[in-house]
Parts: structure tokens; sequence; C-alpha cells
């Protein structure tokens, strides 16, 4: 039983991890930007604390563009860069770095006061530390990632990258779950999981593994390596797929492996997707899983479209960053549809 003072509580505590969840959204968005606008190896340092503080003078800037200067980024791609081009990349990371920081201030401070309070319910304190410590280590990952390109050669890592935007999204997929445990209430006796919700789960991995597919795809830029749909260039199977030593390897490093199997990765998703939309729509749960259908089904031709038109478009920013987004939409819609299974209908 919640009393009603709890769910009181339980609203106030959904309202703050929502507004935690859209800046992580937002965060991923400017992620994806900073990475379009190559802009993610303009500070060369890390600095947790200090690094809040932007150059706030001449002297200051000039200081920034220096530790540029001697980056492999600057001596190999942007030789002769000028200090207003070097302060467009910067605020970008910078931005990207602030954010982030705020988004532990915004998680943290509440998190206290409301523990402080007594108004966390049972069990879900835990859960809340959790995604803290997760957030930190975002952090830590994010550096780890920047310091790959500032060694030899101007690239981060697409492994490096790949597991910093899967963090991000585990964090924002964690927290999302709760927001929709504490909006539901507790889950109420004599309720079961519908016989689809092992699906539904097996479609958030999916989900999951497919944004690490386009991970890889940013991470070695092959998304600009064919501009067509369906085929890829002239066939649908390019010559000299997985024709690495070891071929197992190009799926990971290979620019025409890794498009390839995002396609195929996308086919494959695209058509369980739509079975899963259909069984959902026939559940019997009512209008919460109807309206979980149409979210999925929206989401899923928004992310098809947006993707199909990046491609053909070549990769413009704007379309790209709203791809990126549109993969978050869409696995927020498989997390809704897979919590209305998973609390199933009281038995009669």
């Amino acid at each position: 039983m919640v009393y009603p003072r709890q769910a009181d509580y339980d609203r106030q505590i959904a309202a703050w991890l929502i507004l935690c969840a859209a800046v992580i959204f937002g965060m991923i968005l400017l992620g994806g930007v900073t990475r379009l606008t190559n802009s993610g190896l303009s500070i060369t340092e890390w600095q947790p604390i200090m690094g809040v503080i932007p150059p706030l003078s001449d002297a200051a800037w000039e200081e920034a563009l220096n530790k540029y200067r001697q980056s492999p980024e600057y001596l190999q791609i942007n030789r002769g860069m000028s200090m207003d081009a070097f302060k467009v990349i910067f605020m970008y990371e910078y931005l990207h770095r602030v954010l982030g920081r705020l988004i532990g201030v915004l998680f943290f401070f509440p998190m206290l006061y409301f523990a402080l309070r007594g108004r966390i319910r049972a069990g879900m304190m835990p859960k809340l530390w959790g995604l803290f410590i997760l957030g930190g280590c975002q952090g830590f990952l994010g550096w780890y990632m920047v310091k790959s390109g500032l060694v030899d050669v101007p690239h981060v890592s697409q492994y490096r990258l790949t597991a910093h935007l899967g963090l991000a999204v585990l964090i924002y997929a964690w927290m999302l779950w709760l927001i929709l445990d504490l909006v539901t209430g507790r889950h109420p006796r004599g309720r079961t999981p519908h016989q689809l919700a092992p699906w539904g789960l097996a479609l958030v991995a999916l989900v999951f593994l497919m944004i690490l597919s386009g991970g890889l795809v940013a991470g070695t830029k092959a998304g600009f390596a064919y501009s067509t749909w369906p085929l890829m260039g002239t066939s649908f199977i390019p010559p000299g797929l997985y024709s690495g030593e070891p071929a197992w390897l190009d799926a990971f490093e290979d620019i025409t492996a890794i498009q390839f199997n995002h396609r195929i990765f996308a086919y494959i998703l695209f058509g369980l997707v739509h079975v899963f939309a259909f069984r959902l729509w026939r559940s019997g749960l009512g209008p919460r899983a109807r309206m979980a259908t149409v979210l999925l089904v929206l989401a899923l031709w928004l992310q098809v479209v947006l993707g199909i038109t990046t491609l053909l478009r070549h990769v413009p920013i704007s379309l790209a960053a709203a791809h990126q987004g549109g993969a978050v939409l869409l696995l927020s819609a498989m997390l809704y549809a897979a919590h209305v299974l998973q609390r199933g209908k009281a038995h009669v």
C-alpha cells in the first residue's frame, strides 16, 4: 500500500528525475553535435573543478589556443586555425563538459534533500546511488575517450566513444524506468507480467545494441562511406565486405562492414518491432498498451526516415544529431512498452 503522503513524494521525485532525464537527453544531443563539429579535442586538459571557468580574457584564450596547438589534431588537421575558429570548437566542448557537471549537481543535491527528508520510497535509494556512481564513471570515461585522440592520431577511439555513448544511454534508460515505476505506483498485488514481457525487454536490449552500433558508425565516420540507399554503392552487399585479416575485426574497424552491419541491424529491428507492436496492440492491456504501440511505431518510423535522410544528405550536422536523438526516443518508447507489459494486468 502507498500512503497518500508517499504518493505525493513519489510525484515530486518523479518530477525531479524527469528534469534530470531531459537534461541527460540534451547532453546526448550536445555530445553528438560536439563530435560532428570535430570539437571534442579542443580542450586538452581535464580539470573537474577549475574547468568550469572558461577563458575570460584575451590572454586566457591565447593560453588555451597555445595548448591546443601542441595537440595532434592541430598539427595534422587544423594547423593555422584562427582564434575565432578555435573559440567555436572550444565552446562546444566546454558546454558539453559544463552540462555534465550541471547534471551531477541537479542529481546529487535534490537526492540528498529527499533522502534527509525521508521522502524516497523504500528500496529506491540504492538505485539512485547507483545512478550517481554511474554518472561519475561517465565523467571519467569521457576524459578517457578524449585522451585517445591527444596522442599521435587525432581521432578518438571508436571503442571509447561507443562506450561513452552507451553509458550515457544506459543511465538515461535506468532513470526513465525509475520514473515509470514512480508515476504508475507500486506494483499491485495480483498482477503478473504479460507473456510478451520478456520480448519487450529483449527488444529494449536490441535497441540499445543498435545505438552502440551507431556509436561505431560515428566513431569511424562510416556514415560518409556510402551515401546511397538501399544499395551500398552499386550493390546491396558491397564488394570487399569482411575481406580483412582477421575478418571478424572488420565488424569494429572497417567502415564498410560497420555501415553494412548498422543497416542490416536496422532492417531486422524494423521487422521485429512491427511484429511486437502488432502483438502489443492485441495484448488486452488497455489504453496504456495501445498508447505504447502508437508511440513505438511513430518513434520507429521517425528514426528510419531520419537515418535514411541523414545518409542520403551525406551526414549534415542537424540531421545526424536528430538521428542520434531519434535513437534515444525509440529506446524511450520501447522502455515504456516493456514497462506496460512488465506490470501486466490483474487476474480476474
